[in-house]
C-alpha cells in the first residue's frame, strides 16, 4: 500500500539551524570581502559622503585605523580610491603619475601600519582629470584609447612601486590589460597582480562614487563609448577572454546585482577567479530601504553578498564589508 507521505521531504534538512548549516551549498565568509575606502588631502580627517551615508573619506593619516580594522575583522584587502583635489587636475590627468600623489602615499601609510592586508588600487584617469572621462580626449571630445593606456602603464608602475598589490585597470580601454603587464614584467613587478575591470557597464548605479571621488559634475557626455552596453553579455566574454589573454589574474564584473547573469557565465567560461564589484548605486539603495522601513538592513546585506558567491564570486568589493564581516563573527 502506497504511504500518504511523500518520500522527499524537502523541509527535513531545514528543520533546525545546525543541519541547515550542515547542509549550506553557499558559504560567506569576511575573506571573500574587499572594503573600498575614499582618500582625501589634509590631516586628521573624515569626510562623510552625503550620498553614500556611512561612507567617509579619510586623510591618509586616519587610514592606518581603518586598516587595523580590516585585519581585525578578517577582511584581506582593502581598495584605495583618490578624491584628487581640483587643483591637481588637469585634461591629461598627469597627477596619476605622481609617485607622491595621495594613493601612493596612502598606500604607502597603509602598508606601514599594516603590512599582510592587500591593496587595490584603481587604475584609471577619471579622479584625475578636470573632464572626468577614464582616459585622455581629443579636441571632438573622444577618448583616445593608444594616449591613455600609456599613461595608464605609468599609473600602474607608480602605484606598484609604492607597494600595491592588486593593479585593477577600470578604464575599459582596449589592450590596456597588456600593456600594463608587459611595464609591471620589464620593472621587475613580476609577483603583482591584475585584476582587470573586464566586464564594466555604463550603468546608472554608479553617481554616489563620483561623488566620493569628487567627479561629479565633471563628466562631459557619457563613457558609453568605452563602457559597455548593459544590453550585451556575449560580448563581456569577449573582453574578459582578451583581458585574460593579456595577462590578468583575476577578472571584474561591475556593477554586480543587475549583472550576476554576467559572473556565472564567465565563471563556467574561464574558471577562473571572478570578482563582482557591490558599486556605490547598490549600496545605497539599501541603505535607503532600511531607513524606509522597507527591509532589515543586516538581512539585506547579507542576502546580497551571498549572491554574488551563489553566482560564482571569489570574492565582492563592498562597502558593506566591515557590517556583513561583524555579523558574520557575531553569528
Amino acid at each position: 500500500m502506497l504511504s500518504a507521505f511523500p518520500a522527499a521531504r524537502m523541509r527535513r534538512s531545514r528543520s533546525a539551524a545546525w543541519s541547515r548549516a550542515l547542509v549550506a551549498e553557499t558559504v560567506l565568509t569576511p575573506s571573500d570581502l574587499i572594503w573600498p575606502l575614499f582618500v582625501t588631502g589634509g590631516e586628521d580627517l573624515e569626510e562623510p559622503v552625503a550620498s553614500l551615508p556611512g561612507v567617509s573619506r579619510w586623510s591618509v593619516d586616519r587610514l592606518a585605523e581603518q586598516a587595523r580594522t580590516a585585519r581585525d575583522l578578517g577582511i584581506p584587502c582593502l581598495a584605495l580610491f583618490p578624491n584628487t583635489p581640483v587643483e591637481l587636475r588637469c585634461d591629461e590627468g598627469r597627477e596619476a603619475v605622481n609617485p607622491d600623489n595621495l594613493i601612493c602615499r596612502a598606500i604607502k601609510a597603509v602598508k606601514n601600519a599594516v603590512p599582510d592586508i592587500g591593496i587595490l588600487t584603481d587604475v584609471a584617469l577619471d579622479p584625475y582629470t578636470t573632464h572626468g572621462h577614464d582616459g585622455i580626449v581629443d579636441t571632438r571630445g573622444d577618448v583616445l584609447n593608444d594616449d591613455t593606456t600609456k599613461l595608464l602603464a605609468e599609473q600602474a608602475l607608480v602605484q606598484a612601486a609604492a607597494g600595491a598589490d592588486i593593479i585593477a585597470p577600470s578604464d575599459m580601454m582596449d589592450g590596456r590589460v597588456g600593456v600594463i603587464r608587459r611595464a609591471l614584467e620589464q620593472e621587475g613587478h613580476c609577483n603583482v597582480q591584475i585584476m582587470a575591470y573586464a566586464a564594466k557597464y555604463a550603468s546608472a548605479f554608479y553617481g554616489p562614487f563620483r561623488d566620493a571621488v569628487g567627479s561629479r559634475g565633471l563628466l562631459k557626455g557619457d563613457k558609453k563609448s568605452y563602457q559597455m552596453d548593459p544590453r550585451n553579455a556575449e560580448e563581456a566574454l569577449r573582453e574578459v577572454a582578451l583581458d585574460l589573454a593579456e595577462g590578468a589574474d583575476h577578472v571584474m564584473v561591475k556593477p554586480g546585482l543587475a549583472y550576476l547573469d554576467i559572473v556565472r557565465r564567465v565563471k563556467e567560461r574561464f574558471e577562473v577567479p571572478v570578482f563582482a564589484y557591490q558599486v556605490s548605486g547598490e549600496y545605497a539603495m539599501i541603505e535607503a530601504a532600511a531607513v524606509a522601513g522597507a527591509a532589515d538592513r543586516d538581512a539585506l546585506v547579507l542576502e546580497t553578498l551571498i549572491a554574488f558567491k551563489r553566482a560564482g564570486c571569489a570574492g565582492v568589493v563592498s562597502y558593506h564589508a566591515p557590517v556583513a564581516a561583524r555579523l558574520l563573527h557575531d553569528s
